[in-house]
Protein backbone atom coordinates (compact mmCIF):
# COMPACT_ATOMS: atom_id res chain seq x y z
CA UNK A 1 0.00 0.00 0.00
CA UNK A 2 1.41 3.38 -0.98
CA UNK A 3 1.95 5.96 1.75
CA UNK A 4 4.04 9.06 2.36
CA UNK A 5 6.59 6.68 3.91
CA UNK A 6 6.88 4.69 0.67
CA UNK A 7 10.36 4.56 -0.85
CA UNK A 8 12.02 3.42 -4.05
CA UNK A 9 15.41 1.71 -4.09
CA UNK A 10 18.00 3.65 -6.05
CA UNK A 11 20.28 1.53 -8.23
CA UNK A 12 24.01 1.85 -7.80
CA UNK A 13 25.64 1.46 -11.22
CA UNK A 14 29.15 0.92 -9.90
CA UNK A 15 30.57 -0.85 -12.91
CA UNK A 16 31.94 0.17 -16.28
CA UNK A 17 30.77 -1.54 -19.43
CA UNK A 18 27.49 -1.08 -21.21
CA UNK A 19 26.75 -4.79 -21.42
CA UNK A 20 26.02 -5.00 -17.70
CA UNK A 21 23.52 -2.16 -17.55
CA UNK A 22 19.99 -2.99 -16.47
CA UNK A 23 17.98 -4.35 -13.58
CA UNK A 24 19.10 -7.84 -12.70
CA UNK A 25 22.29 -7.44 -14.72
CA UNK A 26 24.81 -6.67 -12.02
CA UNK A 27 23.29 -3.60 -10.37
CA UNK A 28 23.62 -3.42 -6.61
CA UNK A 29 20.93 -1.46 -4.82
CA UNK A 30 21.82 1.92 -3.43
CA UNK A 31 19.89 3.71 -0.69
CA UNK A 32 16.15 4.25 -0.62
CA UNK A 33 14.49 7.47 -1.78
CA UNK A 34 11.03 8.64 -0.67
CA UNK A 35 8.42 8.21 -3.41
CA UNK A 36 7.17 11.82 -3.19
CA UNK A 37 9.33 14.90 -2.72
CA UNK A 38 8.84 18.64 -2.40
CA UNK A 39 10.37 20.62 -5.23
CA UNK A 40 11.52 24.12 -4.25
CA UNK A 41 11.95 26.64 -7.01
CA UNK A 42 13.88 29.77 -7.90
CA UNK A 43 13.02 33.09 -6.21
CA UNK A 44 10.64 31.47 -3.75
CA UNK A 45 10.95 31.84 0.01
CA UNK A 46 11.68 28.16 0.38
CA UNK A 47 11.96 27.93 4.15
CA UNK A 48 8.24 28.00 5.16
CA UNK A 49 7.32 25.44 2.51
CA UNK A 50 10.16 23.11 3.48
CA UNK A 51 9.28 23.37 7.18
CA UNK A 52 5.62 22.61 6.43
CA UNK A 53 6.64 19.66 4.28
CA UNK A 54 8.92 18.12 6.88
CA UNK A 55 6.39 18.60 9.67
CA UNK A 56 3.67 16.93 7.58
CA UNK A 57 5.75 13.86 6.80
CA UNK A 58 7.72 14.65 3.64
CA UNK A 59 11.25 13.34 3.81
CA UNK A 60 12.51 14.30 0.34
CA UNK A 61 13.40 17.89 -0.58
CA UNK A 62 14.57 18.72 -4.11
CA UNK A 63 16.42 21.96 -4.87
CA UNK A 64 19.15 23.16 -7.25
CA UNK A 65 22.09 25.51 -7.30
CA UNK A 66 20.28 27.58 -9.91
CA UNK A 67 17.46 28.27 -7.43
CA UNK A 68 19.81 29.92 -4.90
CA UNK A 69 17.96 28.56 -1.89
CA UNK A 70 20.13 25.66 -0.68
CA UNK A 71 20.93 27.58 2.53
CA UNK A 72 17.22 28.16 3.19
CA UNK A 73 16.60 24.44 2.77
CA UNK A 74 19.40 23.69 5.23
CA UNK A 75 17.98 26.13 7.78
CA UNK A 76 14.54 24.53 7.49
CA UNK A 77 16.01 21.06 7.97
CA UNK A 78 17.76 22.16 11.16
CA UNK A 79 14.68 23.92 12.53
CA UNK A 80 12.34 21.03 11.70
CA UNK A 81 13.73 18.79 14.41
CA UNK A 82 13.79 15.87 11.99
CA UNK A 83 17.17 14.09 12.14
CA UNK A 84 19.24 14.81 9.03
CA UNK A 85 19.74 11.12 8.34
CA UNK A 86 15.97 10.74 7.94
CA UNK A 87 15.82 13.40 5.21
CA UNK A 88 16.71 12.88 1.55
CA UNK A 89 18.20 16.04 0.00
CA UNK A 90 18.66 16.52 -3.74
CA UNK A 91 20.46 19.34 -5.52
CA UNK A 92 21.65 19.94 -9.07
CA UNK A 93 24.75 21.32 -10.77
CA UNK A 94 23.92 24.07 -13.26
CA UNK A 95 25.10 23.71 -16.88
CA UNK A 96 27.31 26.80 -16.43
CA UNK A 97 29.27 24.85 -13.82
CA UNK A 98 30.19 21.86 -15.96
CA UNK A 99 33.86 21.03 -16.41
CA UNK A 100 36.92 19.45 -14.83
CA UNK A 101 37.46 22.33 -12.41
CA UNK A 102 34.03 23.93 -12.13
CA UNK A 103 31.91 20.90 -11.22
CA UNK A 104 33.94 19.73 -8.18
CA UNK A 105 33.84 23.28 -6.80
CA UNK A 106 30.08 23.46 -7.34
CA UNK A 107 29.54 20.15 -5.54
CA UNK A 108 31.67 21.24 -2.58
CA UNK A 109 29.75 24.51 -2.37
CA UNK A 110 26.40 22.71 -2.37
CA UNK A 111 27.55 20.30 0.34
CA UNK A 112 28.51 23.32 2.45
CA UNK A 113 25.26 25.18 1.70
CA UNK A 114 23.17 22.16 2.67
CA UNK A 115 24.76 21.82 6.07
CA UNK A 116 27.98 20.00 5.38
CA UNK A 117 28.55 16.30 5.46
CA UNK A 118 26.89 14.93 2.34
CA UNK A 119 24.11 15.27 -0.23
CA UNK A 120 21.80 12.30 -0.80
CA UNK A 121 21.39 12.84 -4.55
CA UNK A 122 23.29 15.20 -6.85
CA UNK A 123 22.08 15.69 -10.40
CA UNK A 124 23.36 17.35 -13.54
CA UNK A 125 20.58 19.92 -14.05
CA UNK A 126 20.55 19.80 -17.85
CA UNK A 127 22.57 18.64 -20.87
CA UNK A 128 22.84 22.18 -22.26
CA UNK A 129 26.61 22.53 -21.77
CA UNK A 130 27.43 20.22 -24.69
CA UNK A 131 28.83 16.69 -24.85
CA UNK A 132 32.38 17.36 -23.65
CA UNK A 133 31.40 19.48 -20.67
CA UNK A 134 28.52 17.32 -19.52
CA UNK A 135 30.69 14.18 -19.63
CA UNK A 136 33.33 15.97 -17.56
CA UNK A 137 30.62 16.99 -15.12
CA UNK A 138 29.40 13.40 -14.92
CA UNK A 139 32.91 12.14 -14.16
CA UNK A 140 33.13 14.75 -11.39
CA UNK A 141 29.87 13.46 -9.89
CA UNK A 142 31.23 9.91 -9.98
CA UNK A 143 34.35 11.09 -8.16
CA UNK A 144 32.26 12.94 -5.56
CA UNK A 145 30.25 9.78 -4.93
CA UNK A 146 33.41 7.73 -4.52
CA UNK A 147 34.66 10.32 -2.01
CA UNK A 148 31.42 10.16 -0.01
CA UNK A 149 30.41 13.77 -0.66
CA UNK A 150 27.24 12.60 -2.40
CA UNK A 151 25.55 9.26 -1.89
CA UNK A 152 23.78 8.95 -5.25
CA UNK A 153 24.21 10.64 -8.61
CA UNK A 154 21.91 11.28 -11.52
CA UNK A 155 20.82 13.64 -14.26
CA UNK A 156 17.91 15.88 -15.14
CA UNK A 157 16.40 16.75 -18.51
CA UNK A 158 18.43 14.01 -20.22
CA UNK A 159 17.01 12.43 -23.34
CA UNK A 160 17.90 8.95 -24.55
CA UNK A 161 20.75 10.39 -26.62
CA UNK A 162 22.40 11.87 -23.53
CA UNK A 163 22.01 8.67 -21.53
CA UNK A 164 23.45 6.62 -24.39
CA UNK A 165 26.37 9.04 -24.47
CA UNK A 166 27.26 8.09 -20.88
CA UNK A 167 26.98 4.41 -21.70
CA UNK A 168 29.17 4.79 -24.81
CA UNK A 169 31.85 6.49 -22.69
CA UNK A 170 32.04 3.37 -20.51
CA UNK A 171 30.83 5.26 -17.44
CA UNK A 172 28.32 4.14 -14.85
CA UNK A 173 24.75 5.11 -15.65
CA UNK A 174 22.78 7.57 -13.52
CA UNK A 175 20.63 6.29 -10.67
CA UNK A 176 17.97 8.87 -11.59
CA UNK A 177 16.75 10.91 -14.57
CA UNK A 178 14.49 13.78 -13.53
CA UNK A 179 12.37 15.08 -16.40
CA UNK A 180 9.12 16.94 -16.95
CA UNK A 181 6.31 14.37 -16.89
CA UNK A 182 2.55 14.70 -16.53
CA UNK A 183 -0.41 13.45 -18.60
CA UNK A 184 0.16 16.12 -21.27
CA UNK A 185 3.90 15.42 -21.70
CA UNK A 186 4.64 11.78 -20.87
CA UNK A 187 8.18 11.40 -22.28
CA UNK A 188 7.45 7.76 -23.10
CA UNK A 189 10.70 7.09 -24.97
CA UNK A 190 12.77 8.34 -22.04
CA UNK A 191 10.68 6.48 -19.46
CA UNK A 192 10.90 3.22 -21.41
CA UNK A 193 14.67 3.57 -21.79
CA UNK A 194 15.13 4.27 -18.10
CA UNK A 195 13.03 1.31 -17.04
CA UNK A 196 15.00 -1.00 -19.32
CA UNK A 197 18.29 0.30 -17.94
CA UNK A 198 17.51 0.41 -14.23
CA UNK A 199 17.22 4.20 -13.96
CA UNK A 200 14.62 5.67 -11.60
CA UNK A 201 12.43 8.36 -13.23
CA UNK A 202 11.50 11.46 -11.25
CA UNK A 203 8.72 13.71 -12.55
CA UNK A 204 9.07 17.45 -12.21
CA UNK A 205 6.18 19.81 -13.01
CA UNK A 206 3.76 16.95 -12.25
CA UNK A 207 1.03 19.53 -11.58
CA UNK A 208 1.35 21.12 -15.05
CA UNK A 209 1.84 24.47 -13.29
CA UNK A 210 -1.88 24.59 -12.64
CA UNK A 211 -2.81 24.40 -16.33
CA UNK A 212 -5.53 21.81 -15.82
CA UNK A 213 -8.28 20.92 -18.26
CA UNK A 214 -11.77 19.65 -17.60
CA UNK A 215 -10.72 16.01 -17.94
CA UNK A 216 -8.37 16.23 -14.96
CA UNK A 217 -10.86 18.25 -12.92
CA UNK A 218 -13.76 15.89 -13.59
CA UNK A 219 -11.79 12.73 -12.85
CA UNK A 220 -10.67 14.25 -9.55
CA UNK A 221 -14.26 15.04 -8.56
CA UNK A 222 -15.15 11.34 -8.82
CA UNK A 223 -12.72 10.67 -5.97
CA UNK A 224 -13.38 13.93 -4.07
CA UNK A 225 -9.85 15.03 -4.92
CA UNK A 226 -8.54 18.23 -6.45
CA UNK A 227 -6.62 18.27 -9.77
CA UNK A 228 -3.21 18.40 -8.07
CA UNK A 229 -3.94 15.29 -6.04
CA UNK A 230 -5.29 13.54 -9.12
CA UNK A 231 -2.13 14.29 -11.10
CA UNK A 232 0.20 13.17 -8.32
CA UNK A 233 -1.76 9.94 -8.00
CA UNK A 234 -1.40 9.42 -11.77
CA UNK A 235 2.38 9.76 -11.42
CA UNK A 236 2.56 7.27 -8.57
CA UNK A 237 0.47 4.69 -10.40
CA UNK A 238 2.89 4.94 -13.31
CA UNK A 239 5.78 4.17 -10.91
CA UNK A 240 7.14 7.70 -11.27
CA UNK A 241 8.53 9.73 -8.38
CA UNK A 242 6.65 13.07 -8.45
CA UNK A 243 8.17 16.32 -7.16
CA UNK A 244 5.28 18.78 -6.78
CA UNK A 245 6.33 22.39 -6.19
CA UNK A 246 4.52 24.88 -3.99
CA UNK A 247 5.53 27.84 -1.84
CA UNK A 248 2.17 27.65 -0.04
CA UNK A 249 2.46 25.54 3.14
CA UNK A 250 -1.21 24.51 2.96
CA UNK A 251 -0.81 23.29 -0.62
CA UNK A 252 2.37 21.47 0.33
CA UNK A 253 0.37 19.42 2.81
CA UNK A 254 -2.74 18.86 0.66
CA UNK A 255 -0.69 17.78 -2.35
CA UNK A 256 0.20 14.51 -0.65
CA UNK A 257 -3.31 13.60 0.46
CA UNK A 258 -3.17 10.95 -2.25
CA UNK A 259 -2.77 7.67 -0.42
CA UNK A 260 -6.42 6.93 0.37
CA UNK A 261 -7.61 6.35 -3.19
CA UNK A 262 -6.58 4.74 -6.46
CA UNK A 263 -7.44 5.84 -9.98
CA UNK A 264 -9.32 3.19 -11.93
CA UNK A 265 -7.77 1.57 -14.99
CA UNK A 266 -10.23 3.48 -17.19
CA UNK A 267 -9.41 6.82 -15.57
CA UNK A 268 -5.70 6.13 -15.98
CA UNK A 269 -6.33 5.33 -19.65
CA UNK A 270 -8.30 8.57 -20.06
CA UNK A 271 -5.47 10.61 -18.53
CA UNK A 272 -2.89 8.75 -20.62
CA UNK A 273 -4.79 9.79 -23.75
CA UNK A 274 -4.07 13.47 -22.97
CA UNK A 275 -0.43 13.10 -24.05
CA UNK A 276 0.63 15.76 -26.55
CA UNK A 277 4.31 14.90 -26.57
CA UNK A 278 6.73 17.82 -26.61
CA UNK A 279 3.87 20.21 -27.35
CA UNK A 280 2.41 19.42 -23.95
CA UNK A 281 5.47 20.61 -22.02
CA UNK A 282 5.01 23.56 -19.66
CA UNK A 283 8.65 23.92 -18.53
CA UNK A 284 11.94 24.29 -20.41
CA UNK A 285 12.22 20.53 -21.17
CA UNK A 286 15.65 20.57 -22.92
CA UNK A 287 15.71 16.81 -23.54
CA UNK A 288 16.60 17.35 -27.21
CA UNK A 289 19.67 19.51 -26.53
CA UNK A 290 22.58 18.74 -28.92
Amino acid sequence: MLSLDSVVQLPSHTFAGAQKVGAGAGNSLGCSMPRVGLGVFQNEDAKPAVLAALKSGYRHIDTARMYQNEKQVSEAVKESGVPREQIFLTSKVDSKEHGVDLTPKAIDDSVKNLGGGYIDLMLIHSPLSGQKNRLEAWKALIAAKNEGKVHNIGVSNYGVKHLEEIKAAGLELPAVDQVEIHPFCQQREIVDYCKKNGIVVEAYSPLVRGNWDDTVVNIGKKYHKDPAQTLIRWSLQHDLEPLPKSANPKRVVSNVDVFDFELSAQDMKTLDALDRGKEGAVAWNPVDAP
